[in-house]
Parts: C-alpha cells; sequence; structure tokens
C-alpha cells in the first residue's frame, strides 16, 4: 500500500468526459461552542469506471491531471438505488380499466 490519501464521497456530477465531481462531507465537533458542524468539499476526480450520480466512491490522490483534477476515482462504495421503478409501476397502476379499479 502506498500513503496516499483516501477518501469516502458522494459523486454529484458526471456530466464531463472522465471526470466526476464528488461531494466530500466532513462532521467534527467545534472547538469551543462544542457543536456538531458538517463542512462538505467538492473535488474533481478521473473516472475510468464510469460513476453514476448519488454512487459512493472512494477517490485516492495523484498528481495534477489537468488544472483541476487532483484526484482519481479508486472504486465504487455504494450504487446508488435507482427510482426508475418505482416510475414504472405507478404508470402501469394508471393503465388499469375505471370498472376494475376499487370503488371509494
Amino acid at each position: 500500500m502506498n500513503n496516499r490519501r483516501r477518501i469516502v464521497g458522494k459523486v454529484t456530477s458526471n456530466k464531463m468526459t472522465k471526470t466526476v465531481v464528488v461531494e466530500i462531507v466532513r462532521k467534527f465537533r467545534h472547538p469551543l461552542y462544542k457543536k456538531v458542524v458538517y463542512a462538505s468539499k467538492r473535488v474533481k476526480a478521473h473516472d475510468e469506471i464510469g460513476c453514476q450520480v448519488g454512487d459512493e466512491v472512494q477517490i485516492v490522490e495523484s498528481r495534477p491531471l489537468s488544472r483541476d483534477k487532483r484526484w482519481v476515482v479508486e472504486s465504487i462504495v455504494k450504487h446508488e438505488t435507482r427510482t426508475a421503478d418505482a416510475g414504472v409501476e405507478a404508470v402501469a397502476s394508471a393503465d388499469i380499466p375505471a370498472e376494475t379499479k376499487p370503488e371509494e
């Protein structure tokens, strides 16, 4: 293993070619006020895997690949479940004739 930083984040955009935008959220307690604070940062990462929006990915730091890219997607931790199946079921139930629908 090498000593490069590895961070887990969520893909927020994949509209660029071989590049994804990953949002990294970190949670910490404020040193003086003891309140839990959430801080987020968005970085661009090189993507050879083909990540989708909503996927949780592990990124690793690398040499500068372009003006903005300093990270590479190493692996997909968790795929985002798509909600397209729920939309298909809603359309299928709308096609039922009126006489077979339960009375309200």
